[in-house]
């Protein structure tokens, strides 16, 4: 990884930092959209990328054939994996989820992370706003308790969804039903990346407002020339 300088202004002053950890969270929780900047319905962050989405490209966006799970072809894919497993950017995008989240749904009681890939997200989010998260898994499981939802909820308590990255938002909207079929109250959702293939559109069908992080056209622009 490329060092990361960072100016970053703080009560004690301009703070010169190469560590994303002490400067990108301690300093700059990114919560919601920075002064100076606009957001749209779907976006709840800078329309130009800053340092946390050029790391993404950098860590995460891959350029080959790759299959997406809503059958169509791609040629770029972001994986996941690559940036929910570093501590680094982890940490950082949970400040920033749990910030859109308070933004868009201050009354929200619990985060919810559908299996597999928004688990580490929506603990990063619980951990940097204090709030509870409960997990969908994407079937229930025919063991143990048997259960759907894992962790414990109330009938009757609003959730903001999490997720990672959405194309179709065909696996979102199976997550929204079976929430609502638990009984769970569900309007809005964050993802880190909206792919803005039609996601936004299908969860707005369901009653859910999606909002995002990055727009998948803003990343893309904001690949070096060199790649």
């Amino acid at each position: 990884m490329r060092p990361c300088t960072l100016r970053i202004a703080s009560a004690e002053g301009t703070i010169k930092a190469t560590s994303l950890d002490a400067a990108l969270v301690e300093h700059a929780p990114w919560c919601g959209t920075a002064p100076g900047r606009t957001s749209n319905p779907h976006q709840a962050s800078n329309d130009v990328i800053d340092d946390l989405g050029r790391l993404l490209v950098e860590h995460a966006l891959l350029e080959g054939d790759f299959l997406l799970r809503s059958g169509k072809r791609s040629s770029w894919y972001l994986d996941k994996y690559r940036f929910e497993t570093r501590p680094d950017l982890l940490r950082a995008l949970g400040e920033r989820l749990a910030g859109v989240a308070r933004e868009v749904e201050p009354d929200t009681v619990r985060f919810a992370g559908p299996a597999l890939g928004a688990v580490a997200l929506a603990a990063s989010a619980s951990m940097a706003s204090g709030l509870p998260f409960i997990i969908v898994r994407g079937e229930t499981k025919e063991y143990g308790t048997a259960n759907r939802i894992e962790g414990p909820f109330d009938g009757g308590d609003l959730v903001c969804l999490l997720e990672d990255v959405v194309t179709s938002g065909g696996a979102l909207a199976e997550s929204v039903s079976a929430l609502r079929d638990a009984g769970l109250v569900v309007r809005n959702a964050v993802c880190v990346v909206d792919r803005e293939e039609g996601g936004a559109d299908a969860l707005a069908r369901l009653g859910v407002r999606l909002r995002s992080l990055y727009r998948a056209s803003d990343l893309l622009a904001g690949r070096s020339p060199d790649g």
